[in-house]
């Protein structure tokens, strides 16, 4: 019996586990449905366009002889016009041109490469000869890459030269030979910047010497056909869900994207700004509480001074009226004094005229008892003859 006891008890222990186990792994699956099916939205601050910036290239054109050299100051690790990593080697990744041409319209496309057959487009520049023989530039940022019409028109200070090479007699479209693992000698690869560095070292190529206007719109309607015709998307085949609009839910290209963050930015600044004025504001208001109070303590302190010196002239005062009744006491008392002497001396006088009138009088007494005993004498001797 304590056998069979024990062996229903362990039964029981490990069913209580099971249970336990079974509970667990449901709770934890039930959590992570969930957290697949919640969907957070994020505000990118890094974008895969901030890497290469199309005012770079358009000054990199139009200081290029011919499209062989525009591709090779694109690549030069002198200059370091890009920061694309698109296939995340840690190796900014090549970009190649590739032309085509109709009539008066020159399309010419920078591809990404990614991988051996494998390109993406990154930009295409227009160019376009009116009737006229007026030229017109545009810098196209892909749809992909840059979101809808980001759009850029260069304004040189002089004419291209390579504007001239365009419309030759017999002229032959250019078509870059390099692609993957395969690359002119010139080029090594090199490890891509950080954003902000790359921001930074980026601008010594931008409105320099020559400027660009945005606009949002496409002028050469050939240009549009064109590109249908020969773009290039193997990057966005492989990642579809990383366009611009997928990748910023607020802008829809990148001129928009720029202006929000610059608005964060100048919000971010001003709260900042009313931060430190607040509390600037507030270490004057402590130190104006603080010369305040000192002044305060000032002004009571001198209260108290003034107290203290009006205590003081009244103790002066009372001194003074203490002196005074001193003063009037002395005064009394050497009056009474005075008077005292003067009685005392009056007392004398009197004494000694008591006394000099006694001694008249005893002195006009003896003679008087004199001349009493002489008269009684004579009396006696009157008698004594009559007898």
């Amino acid at each position: 019996m304590p056998n069979i006891n024990k062996f229903l008890q362990t039964i029981k222990i490990n069913a209580m586990k099971n249970t336990i186990y079974t509970l667990v792994i449901m709770f934890v699956n039930l959590i992570n449905i969930q957290a697949q099916n919640k969907t957070t939205v994020r505000a990118n601050s890094i974008d895969i366009s901030d890497n290469l910036d199309l005012r770079a290239i358009a000054h990199i054109f139009g200081e290029a002889k011919d499209l062989e050299e525009f591709e090779k100051n694109l690549n030069d690790s002198a200059y370091q016009i890009s920061n694309l990593d698109l296939n995340n080697d840690n190796q900014v990744d090549y970009l190649r041109v590739i032309e085509s041409v109709e009539n008066r319209t020159h399309l010419i496309i920078v591809q990404a490469v990614i991988e051996r057959g494998l390109f993406q487009d990154v930009a295409t520049i227009e160019i376009e000869k009116d009737r006229n023989n007026k030229i017109q530039v545009q810098i196209v940022g892909d749809v992909y890459m840059y979101g809808d019409n980001y759009i850029y028109e260069p304004v040189y200070v002089y004419n291209p030269v390579i504007y001239s090479t365009f419309w030759r007699p017999r002229y032959s479209p250019y078509y870059s030979p390099w692609y993957w693992d395969y690359y002119p000698s010139y080029y090594y690869s090199w490890n891509p910047f950080s954003v902000f560095r790359y921001r930074n070292h980026i601008n010594v190529y931008v409105n320099v010497n020559n400027t660009c206007n945005y606009v949002n719109y496409r002028r050469s309607y050939a240009s549009i056909a064109m590109h249908n015709h020969h773009r290039a998307n193997g990057y966005e085949r492989q990642h579809p869900n990383k366009s611009f609009t997928q990748r910023n839910n607020s802008a829809t290209n990148r001129y928009e994207l720029t202006r929000e963050r610059d608005t964060h930015s100048v919000r971010a600044s001003d709260s900042r700004n009313n931060t430190r004025r607040n509390e600037v504001s507030d270490t004057r208001t402590s130190k104006n509480n603080s010369i305040t109070g000192n002044n305060a303590t000032g002004v009571s302190a001198n209260n108290v001074r003034g107290t203290f010196r009006e205590a003081s002239v009244k103790n002066d005062s009372r001194n003074d009226n203490r002196e005074v009744i001193t003063i009037s006491r002395v005064d009394k008392k050497a009056t009474i004094r005075s008077n005292e002497t003067a009685r005392s001396q009056g007392s004398v006088n009197s004494v000694s005229r008591t006394s000099e009138s006694n001694k008249r009088s005893t002195v006009n007494q003896p003679s008087k008892s004199s001349s009493s005993r002489n008269s009684g004498g004579s009396r006696g001797e009157i008698n004594s003859t009559r007898g």
